[in-house]
C-alpha cells in the first residue's frame, strides 16, 4: 500500500493519499523537480534531501492524515544503509536474488546510495520482527528506529537506474480498515507482552544495526555453523611502530578512536572509515594485525575480517593516487623503518604508480586513471618549439592551448572531413586547474603566436582612432565620414560588447576573430541577453551558419555575419563546472577543447620557464607564415586516413563499455582533433609527420578524458542517466568471464547502471562484430581482439 505524502498549500499538517496505480507512481517519483531534489542531495545539499517527494508504506492511513497512525498495512518498508555506490550494486544484487523469498515489492536507490525496500509484511507480525527477519536474510544493517507506522521515505526518480523492482502488487492491499484496526491492536498486544521473536539488540536505538553480529555469552559473533570464526587466510602480520602510525593517523583523519573500534553499535563502519584510507597504505595482513592488537576480542569476527578483505579486494589499486594526506602518512612512516620485502603497499614504486598513464595503455585504464593521458615522447616540430620553454607540469595544457590562435591564421581554409562536410579550423580552448595552477602557462606562446596579427590590428586601430575622431568633429549626420571598410581587427578584448563583436565579424573580411580570457565568467561579456554568449560558442563551431543583430537606430550596428571565432579561457575546475552546468546537454561541452593541470604536491619546486627570445620567434617565424599564406580546400590524405581511425576507435569502445554519454562526445572531440591534425600538416608546410598521429591521438584522448572526468556525471545527471561516480567508461567485455551466459551480461549491465532491456541488443552487436562467439542461444564465448580495442 503505497500513500503519497503532501502538504496542502503547503501548509499545515502533513497529509495523504493512495496511490493505485504504477503510472501515477512513477510519473510522481519522476516530476522534474523531485529528480532536480535527488541529485541535489546526492552532491550533498541536505535542503534538497529533505525536499524529495515523501511516501508512506506502513499504514493505510484512512483518513489522510499522518498524525497518529493506528491502521497497519500489509506492507512494511526498510532503509538500508550501503555506505557507497559500490556496496549499493552488492547489496542490490543479493537482495534481487531473495525477493520471492523476503516478499519484496518494490527495491529503489536512496540519494545517499542506501537502498528503500518494501516488502509484504506477515499477519500478526510487527514491522520491527518483520525488519529483523529481512535483515537476517540478507545480512543488510538497518535503522532500528525506522519503523513506525507513520515512517516517510524521501524518494528519489523511478528511472532504470534507480528503480530496481516493482511488483504490481504494491498497489493491492490485503486489509480492510476493519481488519487493519484488529491487527492494530494484536501488534500493541504483542509488544507490550514483549512477544516480539526478535533479539534485545533489536530493541536499542541502532542506526546501523547488523543483527547477525549479536553475541553469544563467551563473546563470540553468532554464525549459522556455530563457529563464529572465519578461516585463517591472509598472513596476519604482528603491529609494529610503522603500522601503528599509520593506522592511528587514519584514525585521526575520520575522527575514529580506540573506543569507537570495540563499540558494538558502530564497530563496523569506525573500522570502514579508516580502511578508506589505510587500505592503501598498509597490506591486508598489516591491517589486520594492527586490528589484533586495538580491538584483541573482535578483529577475527567474521564481519571484521569479511570487511577488511572486501576493501583489499575492491578498492585497492596499485594505480590509484594517493591524497595528500596519504603521501603525508607514507613520508612519515618511512622513517619509522623499512617494512619487510613484499609484504606491504607502501614503496616508492606504488608512489610512482600514481603517474599519468601513457597511451600504450588499454583505454579503460587510461580513462579510470585519476590524470590525463601522458604526453608522446615525441612531438610534431611545431609543438616541441611552442612548449621548449614550458615547464614539464605545463606542456600538456600548452600543448593544447595553443591551436585557437594557430587556426585564427587561417584565412579562407576549408577541411573535408570524413563525412564530405568543410570545416574550418573552429578551435576553442579551456584550461581548467584549480587557484594558483599555473594557467598562465598559455600566456606568452600565445602572445609570440599572436605578434603577426597584433601589429596588423594596432595599424587597423590606429586608423579607427582618427577616423573617430574626425568624425566627431563633424555635425549633421549628412557631414559624416564613411567608415573605412578595410579596418580589420581580428583581436577584440575582455570588454567588447555584443554590437562590438557583431561590427568586428561583419568587418573581418571572412578572418578569424580571436579572444582571450583569464577567466570564464568574463564570456558573458559577449551576450546581450540571456544564453546569448552559449549560442555563440556553437555557432563558432559552425560558422556556416548566419548570426547578427538588427537594430533600428541609424547609428546602431546592423549586421548579418558568420561568426568565425577563435578563443582561449581558463578557470578553476569548480568555476567552469558551474559555468557551464545549465548548458550540458545544449552543445557547447563537446565543441569545446578542454584540458587541465595536475595538481601540485604541497611543497613542490617552483617551474622554471624558458626564455623567450629573438631565436624563439625565429624558429617560429616558418610555421605562421605557412598558415598565412594558404588558402583554399586543402586535402591531406593522412589526416582524414588517421581521423577515421579514431572514430573507428571511439566506436569501438563506445560498443564495448556501452557508454552513451562517451559516445556523443566522441563525435565532436573527433572533429576537434582533425582539425589540430590538419593546422599541423599547414603549419610544416603541408608535409605529414609520424609525431602527429601520435600527437593527435593523444589529443583526443585527452580531450575526451577531460570532458568525462569533469563533465560526464553532469551530463548523466541532466539526461536522468546511471549516476555513480566520475570515472570514465569500462569495457563490458573485459569484465565478463571468457565463456559468459545471457543473464550474466544482464546482471553486469544491471551493476554498471545500465538497463537490462539494452542486453540482446549489446550480445547481438559484440557478435556480428567478431567480439563474441554465440554457443547457444543463452551462452557466449570471447573471441581475441586488439589490445586497445579491448580497452
Amino acid at each position: 500500500m503505497i500513500n503519497y505524502i503532501y502538504q496542502k498549500d503547503g501548509k499545515g499538517p502533513k497529509l495523504a493519499r493512495p496511490v493505485t496505480t504504477r503510472e501515477e507512481y512513477i510519473a510522481l517519483r519522476n516530476a522534474p523537480e523531485n529528480v532536480k531534489n535527488f541529485y541535489d542531495a546526492r552532491g550533498g545539499d541536505e535542503t534538497a534531501k529533505g525536499n524529495q517527494i515523501q511516501f508512506n508504506y506502513n499504514d493505510l492511513l484512512p483518513d489522510g492524515v499522518l498524525k497518529g497512525c493506528k491502521h497497519p498495512s500489509s506492507t512494511f518498508a526498510h532503509d538500508i544503509d550501503c555506505g557507497d555506490a559500490k556496496e549499493q550494486t552488492r547489496l542490490k544484487d543479493e537482495i534481487l536474488a531473495k525477493k520471492d523469498e523476503i516478499g519484496l515489492l518494490e527495491l529503489s536507490g536512496s540519494a545517499r546510495y542506501g537502498l528503500h525496500a518494501v516488502c509484504r509484511r506477515q499477519p500478526g507480525r510487527t514491522v520491527r520482527e518483520c525488519q529483523y527477519a529481512l535483515s537476517m536474510a540478507t545480512h543488510t544493517e538497518y535503522d532500528t528506529n525506522a519503523r513506525g507506522l507513520a515512517r516517510v521515505m524521501f524518494t528519489g526518480p523511478a528511472t532504470e537506474d534507480n528503480l530496481f523492482y516493482l511488483d504490481d502488487a504494491i498497489f493491492e492491499e490485503k486489509l480492510t480498515v476493519e481488519e487493519s484496526e484488529k491487527e492494530y491492536q494484536v501488534l500493541k498486544e504483542r509488544e507490550r507482552k514483549s512477544q516480539e521473536e526478535v533479539p534485545a539488540g533489536a530493541k536499542k536505538a541502532n542506526k546501523h544495526y547488523r543483527p547477525w553480529e549479536e553475541k553469544m555469552d563467551d563473546g563470540r559473533c553468532k554464525k549459522e555453523d556455530g563457529s563464529g570464526r572465519v578461516a585463517e587466510g591472509t598472513e596476519v602480520i604482528e603491529a609494529n611502530e610503522r603500522t601503528m602510525y599509520v593506522f592511528r593517523e587514519c584514525m585521526k583523519e575520520e575522527d575514529v578512536t580506540e573506543a569507537d573500534l570495540v563499540n558494538e553499535g558502530g564497530r563496523h563502519n569506525s573500522v570502514k572509515v579508516v580502511l578508506s584510507h589505510c587500505n592503501q597504505l598498509l597490506s591486508e595482513g598489516e591491517t589486520l594485525g594492527v586490528l589484533k592488537e586495538l580491538m584483541p576480542n573482535n578483529w577475527n569476527d567474521e564481519n571484521i575480517r569479511t570487511l577488511v578483505t572486501a576493501y583489499y579486494t575492491d578498492y585497492y589499486s596499485p594505480t590509484q593516487r594517493l591524497s595528500v594526506f596519504q603521501k603525508r602518512v607514507f613520508r612519515e612512516s618511512k622513517r619509522m623503518g623499512k617494512m619487510d620485502e613484499g609484504k606491504g603497499l607502501i614503496s616508492d614504486v606504488h608512489l610512482q604508480t600514481s603517474k599519468a598513464p601513457t597511451m600504450d595503455a588499454p583505454l579503460s585504464e587510461i580513462y579510470a586513471s585519476a590524470l590525463p593521458p601522458k604526453m608522446p615522447e615525441q612531438q610534431p616540430k611545431l609543438i616541441k618549439l611552442l612548449t621548449s620553454n614550458t615547464p614539464e607540469i605545463y606542456k600538456a595544457t600548452v600543448a593544447h592551448a595553443v591551436f585557437p590562435s594557430l587556426g585564427a591564421h587561417l584565412h579562407q581554409v576549408q577541411f573535408r572531413y570524413t563525412d564530405n562536410v568543410l570545416h574550418e579550423a573552429t578551435l576553442m580552448n579551456v584550461a581548467m586547474a584549480v587557484t594558483g595552477g599555473g594557467k598562465g602557462c598559455i600566456d606568452e606562446p600565445i602572445n609570440h603566436i599572436m605578434a603577426d596579427i597584433r601589429e596588423r590590428d594596432a595599424e587597423n586601430e590606429r586608423r579607427l582612432k582618427e577616423y573617430n575622431e574626425a568624425n566627431n568633429r563633424k555635425g549633421a549626420n549628412k557631414d559624416k565620414l564613411v567608415r573605412p571598410d578595410d579596418l580589420v581587427i581580428q583581436e577584440i578584448q575582455a570588454d567588447v560588447t555584443h554590437a562590438g563583436f557583431v561590427q568586428r565579424l561583419d568587418e573581418a573580411q571572412k578572418r578569424f576573430l580571436y579572444f582571450k580570457l583569464n577567466e570564464i565568467e568574463m564570456f558573458d561579456q559577449l551576450k546581450s541577453k540571456p544564453g546569448q554568449q552559449f549560442v555563440i560558442i556553437c555557432q563558432a563551431f559552425d560558422p556556416g551558419n548566419r548570426y547578427g543583430q538588427t537594430r533600428a537606430g541609424s547609428q546602431s550596428v546592423n549586421a548579418t555575419v558568420s561568426i568565425r571565432f577563435n578563443w582561449n579561457s581558463s578557470g578553476t575546475i569548480v568555476a567552469v563546472q558551474q559555468y557551464f552546468s545549465k548548458v550540458l546537454t545544449k552543445g557547447p561541452i563537446s565543441r569545446i577543447n578542454f584540458c587541465t593541470i595536475p595538481e601540485r604536491e604541497i611543497g613542490a619546486e617552483q617551474p622554471i620557464y624558458g626564455i623567450y627570445d629573438e631565436k624563439f620567434d625565429k624558429d617560429l617565424q616558418p610555421y605562421i607564415k605557412n598558415l598565412t599564406n594558404a588558402s583554399g580546400i586543402i586535402v591531406c590524405k593522412q589526416a582524414k586516413q588517421l581521423a577515421l581511425r579514431l572514430i573507428a576507435e571511439c566506436a569501438e569502445f563506445s560498443r564495448l563499455s556501452q557508454d552513451r554519454v562517451f559516445e556523443n562526445l566522441s563525435f565532436r572531440a573527433n572533429v576537434i582533433a582533425y582539425l589540430k591534425a590538419c593546422v599541423l600538416y599547414v603549419a610544416n608546410g603541408c608535409k605529414w609527420e609520424k609525431s602527429i598521429e601520435d600527437f593527435i591521438r593523444w589529443s583526443l584522448h585527452y580531450d575526451l578524458w577531460c570532458k568525462m572526468r569533469f563533465f560526464a556525471n553532469g551530463i548523466r545527471r541532466a539526461e536522468y542517466a546511471a549516476q555513480g561516480n566520475s570515472r570514465g567508461p569500462r569495457n563490458l567485455l573485459a569484465l565478463l568471464p571468457d565463456e559468459f551466459t545471457y543473464q550474466e551480461a544482464v546482471n553486469l549491465r544491471l551493476k554498471e547502471g545500465k538497463s537490462a532491456e539494452g542486453t540482446a541488443n549489446m550480445l547481438n552487436q559484440w557478435v556480428f562484430r567478431q567480439y563474441i562467439l554465440r554457443i547457444t542461444d543463452y551462452s557466449f564465448k570471447k573471441l581475441m581482439y586488439k589490445r586497445n580495442e579491448q580497452g
